[in-house]
Formats: structure tokens, sequence, C-alpha cells
């Protein structure tokens, strides 16, 4: 359940479709700090992080995000797991993306290439995949999501993304739930509400088991990612920040 639960909060049916332009709401330099708790029980840190970098020869950005377990969970099932993505800075489209993965016994090194105008990933290991032409990787949709301009949005609007991962496409749709205030350790946040559907089944119960609430600001931080699990509820709350845009 663990290594399920670090894989959704790297990302973070019928509506409407927006077109959006692209502003971003995140500059190079940034850093973010979140914690993952079960209850009262600390689980683990997530650490985010975004870098202008140089990709064949063109400016871009690289965004990392660093996920362990800590305490009782680190002795239980140990997790030391790190994703980057190189992306353009205006589109948010992924160039490369990297998962280095050390989860319990089980380790994987993953390089995927996107060749978005012949809608094409490449895998380090030779293999080829065909791509929708907005195909993003699990990175590059955190720092998407937050561009988006949700002021045009009315409560039930479906925003939809595709996104590539495991050698699979996904559809990451979320709905548009309005605006609510959230009280953390770090103190109350008006945001902007968004329910990911997710698949029931071994960990939840219900597709819309998976809530994201983004700061009503112009950052657009992610506050709160909350899991309605089978057995209880998981959230990822954001504690810490420095090289923000605003």
């Amino acid at each position: 359940m663990i290594k399920v639960i670090f894989t959704l909060v790297f990302t973070f049916s019928c509506g409407v479709i927006f077109s959006q332009p692209y502003q971003n709401n995140f500059v190079a330099g940034e850093k973010l700090k979140f914690i993952i708790y079960y209850g009262l029980i600390d689980a683990g840190i997530v650490e985010a992080e975004l870098n202008a970098a140089e990709y064949n020869d063109t400016i871009v950005y690289n965004g990392k995000m660093l996920a362990r377990t800590v305490g009782l969970a680190d002795k239980l099932y140990r997790v030391r797991d790190e994703y980057q993505s190189f992306f353009n800075p205006e589109t948010i489209l992924p160039y490369k993306s990297i998962r280095d993965i050390s989860e319990g016994r089980y380790k994987k090194y993953h390089v995927d290439t996107f060749d978005h105008p012949n809608g094409k990933v490449f895998t380090a290991k030779g293999e080829e995949h065909s791509i929708p032409p907005d195909a993003r990787d699990m990175v590059s949709v955190f720092f998407y999501i937050r561009n988006i301009d949700y002021s045009q949005f009315k409560e039930g609007d479906i925003v939809k993304i595709i996104t590539f991962f495991d050698d699979e496409i996904f559809p990451f749709d979320m709905r548009y739930r309005g605006i609510e205030n959230v009280r953390t350790r770090m103190g109350t946040y008006n945001c902007i509400k968004l329910v990911p559907y997710v698949e029931p089944g071994r960990i939840f119960n219900k597709e819309d088991d998976m809530t994201i609430w983004l700061s009503n600001d112009r950052n657009r931080v992610p506050v709160r990612v909350r899991f309605d699990l089978k057995v209880g509820s998981m959230k990822c709350d954001f504690i810490e920040y420095s090289g923000l845009k605003y």
C-alpha cells in the first residue's frame, strides 16, 4: 500500500475541456517540502525542487521530486524514490523522464525520452510507445496543474490530463470542486479543490477517494493531497518552502 500511495502522491467522465494559456506560477529555484501522515503517524517526506538545466542545447526546466519513508514506516518498508523531468518551460511538456526507485527490495531505474512532434516515447531499453501529443510524465503534471486558470471553471467541470507512466498511458482527469479553506499544521489556507478520478479496487472504495487542494493564489502550491483508503485516510501536507515566484 505504501508503494501505491507514494506513486499517487507524485501525481499529484464528462464535463467541459478548456484550452489553457501557459503562464508559469513557478520559477527556477523553487523548493517545496511535504509530510505524509496516516492518522497521527508521520510516514514519509516528499521534497520537490525546480531548477534551470540544459537539454540538447536548449534551456529547460528540471523538476525533481524525492520521496522517503520515516519512522515506523521506514522500518516496515523503506522507500527512497527519485523522480525527475526535463520539460519545456512554456508548454510544460517533458523531453525526458527519470525514475530511480528503491522500495524495500525492489529497485528500478527507468528513463523515457519523449518525441512529441512524432507522438512517441522511447525507453532506455529501446522500446517505442505511441502517445497523444499532450502526454506528460508525473513530475511535469505536478507543475502543469499549477498553471491552469481555474477562475474560468464551474464546479463539476473536468480538467483532462494524459500521463505516460510505467510504459502505459493513463488518464488523470480531475473534477473542479470549487474553493474552500483547509486547515493544516502550517495554518489555514484558501484553496482550489480538485478531485482526480482513481480506480476503485484494492486501495480505494470509490473513484473520488483522492482530493488535491492548491493554494488559491498565484503560486498554486499544493497544500494538501488526501487519500481516503479502504482503511483510514492518508494525507500529504505542505510544510516548508523557499524560492516561490510570488
